[in-house]
C-alpha cells in the first residue's frame, strides 16, 4: 500500500515541477514577482540600463491597454521655471519713465519625462529644462517633488534629471533596432497640460536626420499625435517597452499634422550613460566636410567606388590634415565600420574616444589608402552653435 502511495505522490511532484518549468519559460508574468515590465536597477557606471524581455504579447488588453498600462505610470509632467528675459529698452531713462521700472518675471515651460531607473534618473529634452532656475515633477500617480539636472545634451536633445522618491515606477527599455515601419507605437505624455495622455500611430519612418539642426539626431518619425506638452514623453511598442524620447514636432499650426519625432531610446540612453558617469558627452572630431556619393558625383569624378563619402574640406591643421586626410578622398570605413553617407560617418566618428587612434580607409583615384588619424574632442563651440 505504502509502495503504491509513494508512486502517486512522486509522480505528482513531477507534473507539478514540469508544469512549473513550462510557466516560468514561456509566461514568467504568471508568477510572484514576474519579471514583466520591470526594468533592471540604474548605477552610474558605464554599464547603467538593463532592461529584461518583456511578453512577447500584448494580449489580455482591449486594444493597446496593457502597453500603456505597463508604459503610463514612468512617464511624469514636468514644469520648467525660469525668470523671463529682460527688456532690451530696460536701461533707457525714457522707456522707464512710460513703463516703469518692472520686476522680471517669471516664465513657466511644460514638458514631460520617463522614469528608467529606481533610483530616480529621469530621461526629458534639453529644450524643456534650458535655462530652468527650478524644476518640479509630477508623478502620475499625484506625487510632486523637485528635480535636479544631472546633465544636458543640446546636439541629442537629451537631459537626465534626478529626483529622490521611493518606490517609484520605471519603464522597460525596448529593443530600437527590432523597430520597422509600420510597427504601432504609443505616445504618452502631457500635451497642453491637459493631463497624462496616450495617443496611438505607427513608426512612420527611420533614421530621419533632415528634421533636426545636429548631425547627431537620428528620429524616429510617427504619426502619434505629438503635441506641446509631449517634449520628453515616451514613445512606447505595443508592449509597453520604451522606443524612443518625444522630440519634436513638423507643424504649421503648432499643433499635430501627424508627423512628429522621437530620439530612439539607445541613443538616448547612451547618453545618459555619458551624462551620470561623466558630466559631459564626449565626441571624436575629425575636421572634415563631407558630401554623399550620387551617380552624377561618381561619374563627374570618374571614381572607381559607388559606396562612400566624398571628402570635399579638410580642416587646416586639423585631425584628419594631420593624418594625411585629403579633399577628394573617399572615405568608406572609420574604425572598422562601413560608411555608406555623411551620417554615417558623423555617427561613427563620434562614437571614437578623444585621444585615440582610428583607421580610416579611403580610396584616393585609383588606390586604396589606409591612413591612421589621433581623433581629437568635437569643440564645444561646434556643438553651441547648432
Amino acid at each position: 500500500m505504502w509502495r503504491r502511495t509513494w508512486l502517486v505522490f512522486s509522480q505528482a511532484v513531477t507534473v507539478a515541477v514540469a508544469g512549473l518549468f513550462v510557466v516560468s519559460t514561456l509566461k514568467p508574468e504568471w508568477l510572484p514577482g514576474g519579471s514583466a515590465g520591470v526594468s533592471g536597477r540604474l548605477l552610474p557606471t558605464p554599464t547603467l540600463l538593463q532592461a529584461p524581455a518583456l511578453a512577447a504579447s500584448a494580449g489580455g488588453g482591449s486594444g493597446y491597454a496593457l502597453a500603456a498600462q505597463r508604459a503610463a505610470p514612468a512617464v511624469v509632467s514636468i514644469s520648467a521655471m525660469r525668470v523671463a528675459r529682460r527688456n532690451p529698452h530696460g536701461d533707457d531713462p525714457r522707456f522707464r519713465f512710460f513703463f516703469g521700472d518692472a520686476p522680471p518675471t517669471q516664465q513657466i515651460g511644460l514638458g514631460s519625462g520617463v522614469i528608467v531607473s529606481p533610483e530616480g534618473y529621469l530621461l526629458t529634452n534639453h529644450h524643456v529644462i534650458e535655462d530652468a532656475t527650478e524644476i518640479e515633477v509630477q508623478l502620475a500617480d499625484g506625487r510632486q517633488t523637485r528635480a535636479r539636472v544631472v546633465g544636458s545634451d543640446v546636439e541629442t536633445d537629451i537631459a537626465v534629471l534626478k529626483i529622490e522618491l521611493a518606490t517609484l515606477p520605471v519603464i522597460a527599455l525596448g529593443d530600437v533596432r527590432a523597430l520597422h515601419v509600420g510597427d504601432a507605437v504609443l505616445a504618452i505624455g502631457n500635451p497642453f497640460n491637459v493631463g497624462q495622455t496616450v495617443t496611438a500611430g505607427i513608426v512612420s519612418a527611420l533614421d530621419r536626420s533632415s528634421a533636426g539642426q545636429s548631425r547627431f539626431q537620428n528620429f524616429i518619425q510617427t504619426d502619434a499625435a505629438i503635441n506641446p506638452g509631449n517634449s520628453g514623453g515616451a514613445l512606447v511598442d505595443v508592449r509597453g517597452a520604451l522606443v524612443g524620447i518625444n522630440t519634436a514636432i513638423f507643424s504649421s499650426s503648432g499643433g499635430s499634422l501627424g508627423i512628429g519625432f522621437a530620439v530612439p531610446a539607445d541613443t538616448a540612453r547612451q547618453v545618459m550613460e555619458a551624462l551620470v558617469r561623466d558630466g559631459s558627452v564626449k565626441r571624436g572630431w575629425l575636421g572634415v566636410e563631407p558630401r554623399d556619393l550620387t551617380p552624377d558625383l561618381i561619374e563627374s569624378l570618374n571614381l572607381p567606388v559607388k559606396e562612400g563619402v566624398l571628402i570635399t574640406g579638410v580642416l587646416q591643421d586639423g585631425p584628419a590634415a594631420r593624418g594625411g586626410l585629403r579633399p577628394g578622398d573617399v572615405v568608406q570605413k572609420v574604425g572598422g565600420h562601413a560608411i555608406a553617407k555623411s551620417s554615417d560617418l558623423f555617427a561613427a566618428v563620434a562614437t571614437l574616444t578623444p585621444g585615440s587612434k582610428a583607421v580610416v580607409s579611403v580610396q584616393r583615384g585609383g588606390q586604396p589608402v589606409e591612413l591612421e588619424l589621433l581623433v581629437a574632442e568635437r569643440p564645444a563651440a561646434q556643438a553651441a552653435g547648432r
